[in-house]
């Protein structure tokens, strides 16, 4: 009876530290390892995926799938499903080490008709339509901020550079006095872009005065394991996914918290893209999921600087 693991991310400035952290912790022996290449996406359906394929070809009757997670391996409904009448087909057990599928045996089937049984379909569509419906929140939430934004006249991305035009203008307010901050907030670009604009102007000791502020040391904050599995069907930035996949995990009774490192910008983002867990239009706040929200916010909040 093998031991075959499975592992994906979803893109190649992600790693499976996380991974093989909840998978090192679950104590399996003698895995047989299948990891996707970097950056194969959710989308593409786990049976077409090439690794998964290797594993289902490889496998034998009586061998258990390990992952870590369930979206390592499906999204959707439908996927779940699928993956699950396969494995049931070839006679394979599923083992979910970590999130909202670890506590269920997914593969488990009535003893005389050989279905799935009708709790474990009913707790999977659930689960599954749950976290679509987080991510089409999330998607919805995003593009109606960027049409606000764009109503105001702002179009997002980083800030571009001093427009040639107004360099002079720049240059000669700088002499006057203006300070860096007070022209990138008037021409609406970046300090660096008005340090660029004004950089044979800056002496020594002013260079000094306006350099950019010291890079952000990590700080580890622990994440409330539901505000973590939301987080997880979420679209994140790279430096975000990263902090969550080499999050640690530390279990609490039947819940869990993740223990994550990342410096201070990464938790306030973290933090933006759960708001939907207090609530939106349509779709009334879970209390559990709002109450692990806002204890992670004030987490977040205590980082922030109240003054000097």
């Amino acid at each position: 009876m093998a031991n075959l693991v499975y592992k994906r991310v979803s893109t190649d400035q992600q790693s499976t530290a996380r991974q093989d952290l909840v998978l090192d912790e679950a104590g399996i022996e003698d895995p047989v390892v299948f990891e996707e290449e970097p950056g194969t996406s959710s989308r593409l359906h786990p049976l077409q995926r090439p690794k998964f394929g290797e594993l289902l070809t490889y496998a034998r009757p009586g061998d258990t799938v390990h992952i870590s997670e369930m979206f390592r391996l499906v999204r959707g409904n439908q996927h779940i499903l699928d993956v699950l009448d396969v494995l049931h087909r070839d006679r394979l057990a599923l083992r979910i080490h970590d999130g909202a599928f670890s506590a269920m045996d997914l593969t488990a089937r009535h003893p005389r008709t050989g279905e799935l049984l009708s709790t474990v379909k009913f707790m999977v569509q659930t689960l599954a339509a749950a976290g679509e419906l987080q991510r089409d929140l999330q998607r919805e939430l995003t593009y109606d901020g960027l049409r606000a934004a764009g109503a105001k006249g702002s179009k997002g991305g980083r800030r571009p550079a001093v427009a040639a035009a107004q360099t002079a203008d720049v240059r000669t307010a700088y002499l006057e006095g203006r300070s860096i901050a007070a022209l990138a907030r008037d021409h609406r670009v970046s300090r660096g872009a008005i340090r660029t604009a004004v950089a044979d102007l800056l002496p020594d000791h002013a260079a000094a005065e306006e350099s950019t502020p010291a890079p952000e040391l990590p700080v580890t904050l622990d994440v409330p394991g539901k505000v973590a599995d939301y987080l997880r069907t979420t679209e994140l930035e790279p430096a975000e996914r990263a902090a969550l996949d080499q999050g640690t995990t530390v279990r609490r009774g039947q819940g869990y918290t993740l223990r994550v490192s990342a410096v201070p910008a990464v938790h306030r983002g973290l933090l933006a893209r759960c708001q939907p867990l207090d609530g939106v239009q349509g779709a009334p706040a879970v209390p559990a999921q709002r109450k692990a929200r806002r204890e992670y916010e004030n987490r977040v909040s205590a980082l922030i600087p109240t003054g000097p």
